[in-house]
């Protein structure tokens, strides 16, 4: 079985720019990290704490946290 090494800086992909991806997380404001953690696990256990959904519990417990903002604001 042969072994083929690149050279480092050969590659297409170590020219590119940075991806979107690479940039630094968006900050939110003070105690919404933990609003939405909150409310992810209240929604983790609600669904009888399936493992193999923590991605869509946070994304629904962002929904519902920003919901619960801009409903405050009205």
């Amino acid at each position: 079985m042969a072994v083929v090494s690149k050279k480092a800086g050969s590659s297409k992909a170590a020219k590119r720019a940075p991806s979107k991806a690479a940039k630094a997380p968006i900050k939110l404001p003070d105690g919404m990290w933990d609003r939405i953690a909150t409310k992810a696990y209240e929604l983790w256990d609600a669904r009888g704490r399936r493992d193999a959904f923590a991605l869509q519990d946070w994304l629904d417990a962002e929904t519902i946290v920003m919901d619960e903002i801009h409903e405050s604001r009205e």
